[in-house]
């Protein structure tokens, strides 16, 4: 055979292997999360709207301390942060009653995604939901939905 041929064979081989093997795709995975709070601040605390990471014990020495008695609730505040993540999710002041939860954590093959449902009581309650749980920790970012 010509050596043209031969390289031609040869990288068409390549070619046709590449695309037909298998590339194993990461499916998303349910994260196990470990519920710490969940409730409603008065909105006299101070505590931002917000979605947090939280990674280390003066990040959650200082949202403990905005969140004032709220955290005798917690089933946990002693955390490990070589082992574990924050995530903790809180709503803004509502006028109504209102309930926020984290209904999943889900594992991408390049970030974790949390979803939360937002839930409206009829209530005439100042109120300022929040839900806040531990997960492995991660490397991956963390979106939130």
């Amino acid at each position: 055979m010509k050596p043209k041929i031969i390289i031609t064979l040869i990288l068409s081989s390549l070619i046709f292997l590449n695309v037909s093997c298998d590339k194993k795709e990461e499916k998303p995975t349910n994260i196990n999360f470990t519920n710490i709070g969940k409730g409603s601040l008065n909105g006299s605390e101070g505590v931002s709207q917000s979605n947090l990471v939280i990674s280390n014990t003066p990040d959650w020495q200082n949202l403990m301390n905005k969140m004032g008695s709220e955290i005798d609730e917690f089933t946990e505040t002693n955390i490990d942060f070589n082992a574990y993540q924050v995530i903790a999710i809180i709503l803004e002041v509502k006028m109504n009653g209102w309930d926020v939860e984290i209904t999943s954590i889900v594992e991408n093959a390049d970030k974790i995604t949390v979803s939360k449902k937002e839930t409206e009581y009829l209530t005439a309650v100042v109120t300022q939901p929040y839900h806040i749980v531990k997960i492995p920790k991660t490397s991956k970012p963390i979106v939130f939905e």
